[in-house]
C-alpha cells in the first residue's frame, strides 16, 4: 500500500492536471491560486470569480476574478505572476495572465487552461511575427496581458534607455537590477523542484551580461511544463533555456508592482511560444551560442539564444553596452570593430569602423546586428549560429572624411583613359586628394556617361535593393552578399549610364539586349524599379581612405563623343 501511495504522489506531480472547464464557471465561485511571494516556496492566495468575458479575443474568453491574500492587497496583480495557476474544487481553471494597469484592486484576467493546452507542442509551425501584447477594452479601462518583466544584468543604464521602446514594442517591460545573477551553474537541476506556481526565468542571454524574462508555471504534464498564460515573444516553435528562479523581494509600484528574482539552476528548454502560453521540456538543454566581446582590456563572455528576432537585438544591445560602459559616450569617438559570426554553413565578417560626435555606440551596434538579422532571417538551416566573436578597438580621434568634390573631363572619346580627382575634407579644414582613372572601352556608345563617388552606405544600397527584390536562393548567395558589403573606410566611384538596370538572383545585369530588357521589364517591379532609376552600372572603382569613415556623395557627367 505504501508503494502504491508513493506511486500516486509521483504521478500527481507529473501527470496532466484535472481540469475545471470554462463552461462550468459561474460568478461567485471561490478558488485558490498558487504563486511564489518569497524564495521558492509556493503559497496560496484566494480567488473569487466575477464572471466570464466571452469572445474577448479571436475565439478566446477570459475569466475575470478578484484576487486576495498574502501581499496582494498592497501590490495588486504583479509582473511575474503571469502563469500562476488557479484551482476550483482542486481542479485547474487556468492561469493569471491579464490585469488592469494602475488598478486599485487586484482584479485579474484568468486564461482558461483549455486555451493553454491547445498550443500543439509536437507541431513545428512556422515562426510567428513578434506582436505587441494583447489589450482588451472594458469600459474606460484596458484589460491587458501582464507585461513580462525582462531583467537586465551587466548592462549600462544608457543601454536600457536606448532600447526601451523596441523592447516595449515586443511586449517586454525592461528593468535593470531586478534580477540577481545571470549565469546559473552549467548543469541541469532536478525537475522535482518545480511545481505549479513555481517561478521560472527564461534566458535570452547569460554570462557577464544577462537578459531574462520571469513568469510562473501553470501546469506540469510529465516532462512538459506550461507557463505564463500568454505569449512571451509569439515566436512559435522556439528553443530558449529556462531556469528555476527564487523571489528575493516584492516591489509595490503605483504603475505596476513586480517581483525581484534570481535564476538558480537550469531546468530545461522552452519549445513553444504561442498567444495563450509558453511550454517547454524539463531535462532538455537549449542550444546557446557563445558570444565574446573585447573592448580594450575588458572581455565579456556570454551565451546568446538562437532566435531570428532576439539574437540580433540582444547582440546589438551587448555591443552597445560594452562600448558605452568602457568608453566615452559624448564627444568625438571612433571605434574599429573586427570580428565574425560563425554559422553551420559558413562565416560572416563583421569588420568596419564607426566615427562621429554622438551615437557612435549606436552606429557600431547596428552595423554588427544588421548582418546577423539578414542571415538569421534568410530561412536557411545553414544559418544556425555557432558563435560570435568581436573586438572593439577605440581610436583617439574623430576619423571622418567628407566627400567634398569630384573632378573629371567634360568630354571624352571611346578608348580614352579618363583621370578622376576626388577631394576629401577632414577636421580643421584639412583636405586629402585622391586620384584614379577609368578607361572608356573602345566601341563604347556615345552620349552622357555619369560618374558618382559615394560612401559605403549609398554604394551598398544597390546590392541591398537587389537582395530585397530577389530573395536569396541559397546560403552561398546570402554569404556572398554579406561578405561583399563595402567597408565605410573607402570611397566608391560608380560609372553608370542612364539606362534601365535589371537584376537576377541579386546581381545587376547592365547592357542587356533590347529583347531581354523588354521581358525583364514586364516581370520586375517594386524595389527593382528603383534600380532602373539609378541607371546601369558600367564599372566601380574602390578608393581607400585609411582608418577614416567616408561620407557623402558627388556626381559629374562626361559626354562621350566620337
Amino acid at each position: 500500500m505504501r508503494y502504491l501511495a508513493a506511486l500516486s504522489v509521483a504521478a500527481a506531480l507529473h501527470a496532466a492536471p484535472a481540469i475545471f472547464p470554462l463552461k462550468d464557471i459561474r460568478p461567485g465561485q471561490k478558488g485558490i491560486g498558487r504563486t511564489v511571494f518569497s524564495g521558492s516556496k509556493v503559497e496560496d492566495f484566494q480567488v473569487e470569480v466575477l464572471g466570464v468575458l466571452e469572445n474577448i479575443g479571436p475565439r478566446q474568453s477570459v475569466i475575470l476574478a478578484r484576487l486576495s491574500g498574502g501581499p496582494l492587497a498592497e501590490t495588486g496583480v504583479m509582473q511575474g505572476m503571469s502563469g500562476s495557476p488557479v484551482y476550483i474544487d482542486g481542479k485547474l481553471v487556468g492561469a493569471v495572465a491579464l490585469g488592469f494597469p494602475q488598478a486599485k484592486e487586484a482584479i485579474a484576467g484568468i486564461r482558461p487552461i483549455e486555451d493553454m493546452l491547445r498550443i500543439e507542442p509536437d507541431t513545428k509551425n512556422i515562426r510567428l511575427a513578434a506582436t505587441p501584447r494583447q489589450k482588451y477594452l472594458t469600459g474606460d479601462l484596458r484589460l491587458e496581458e501582464i507585461a513580462t518583466p525582462v531583467s537586465f544584468s551587466g548592462f549600462s543604464a544608457s543601454t536600457l534607455e536606448h532600447f526601451a521602446s523596441q523592447l516595449r514594442d515586443l511586449g517586454m517591460d525592461p528593468r535593470q537590477g531586478v534580477s540577481g545573477g545571470g549565469n546559473p551553474p552549467d548543469r541541469l537541476g532536478d525537475p522535482k523542484k518545480l511545481e505549479p506556481g513555481s517561478m521560472i526565468s527564461v534566458q535570452l542571454l547569460s554570462g557577464d551580461m544577462s537578459v531574462s524574462a520571469d513568469g510562473t508555471i501553470t501546469a506540469i504534464d510529465g516532462d512538459r511544463v506550461y507557463a505564463f498564460g500568454h505569449r512571451f515573444l509569439s515566436s512559435g516553435f522556439t528553443e530558449m533555456p529556462f531556469a528555476r528562479a527564487e523571489v528575493l523581494a516584492l516591489l509595490p509600484n503605483l504603475a505596476s508592482s513586480f517581483k525581484i528574482s534570481q535564476a538558480k539552476e537550469w531546468m530545461g528548454a522552452i519549445t513553444q511560444d504561442r498567444d495563450t502560453a509558453i511550454s517547454g521540456l524539463t531535462g532538455r538543454r537549449a542550444a546557446m551560442s557563445p558570444m565574446e566581446i573585447r573592448v580594450g582590456n575588458n572581455t565579456y563572455h556570454m551565451s546568446v539564444v538562437q532566435d531570428r528576432v532576439m539574437t540580433p537585438l540582444v547582440a546589438q544591445m551587448a555591443v552597445f553596452s560594452a562600448i558605452d560602459s568602457t568608453e566615452r559616450a559624448v564627444g568625438a569617438a571612433t571605434y574599429a570593430i573586427r570580428g565574425r559570426a560563425d554559422f553551420d554553413g559558413g562565416s560572416v565578417k563583421l569588420d568596419n569602423i564607426y566615427s562621429g560626435d554622438v551615437n557612435v555606440a549606436a552606429l557600431a551596434s547596428i552595423g554588427t546586428a544588421a548582418p546577423l538579422s539578414y542571415a538569421l532571417g534568410s530561412g536557411f538551416d545553414a544559418f544556425r549560429l555557432k558563435d560570435i566573436s568581436l573586438e572593439v578597438v577605440p581610436l583617439s580621434t574623430r576619423n571622418q572624411l567628407q566627400i567634398a568634390d569630384l573632378a573629371g573631363p567634360r568630354h571624352a572619346s571611346p578608348g580614352d583613359d579618363v583621370d578622376l580627382t576626388l577631394v576629401l575634407s577632414g577636421e580643421n579644414g584639412s583636405e586629402s586628394v585622391k586620384k584614379t582613372h577609368y578607361k572608356i572601352p573602345v566601341g563604347a556608345p556615345t552620349g552622357p556617361l555619369y560618374v558618382t563617388v559615394s560612401d559605403a552606405t549609398a554604394a551598398n544600397l544597390v546590392d541591398v535593393q537587389n537582395a530585397m527584390a530577389s530573395p536569396a536562393r541559397s546560403p552561398a548567395q546570402v554569404l556572398g552578399l554579406l561578405n561583399g558589403l563595402r567597408s565605410n573606410t573607402n570611397a566608391y566611384v560608380r560609372v553608370w549610364r542612364a539606362e534601365p538596370n535589371y537584376a537576377i538572383d541579386g546581381r545587376e545585369l547592365p547592357g542587356l539586349p533590347a529583347s531581354m530588357a523588354i521581358v525583364l521589364g514586364k516581370t520586375q517591379t517594386g524595389a527593382q524599379n528603383l534600380l532602373a532609376a539609378r541607371g546601369a552600372k558600367v564599372a566601380e572603382i574602390e578608393i581607400p581612405a585609411g582608418e577614416n569613415v567616408v561620407s557623402g556623395s558627388k556626381t559629374i557627367q562626361i559626354e562621350v563623343k566620337e
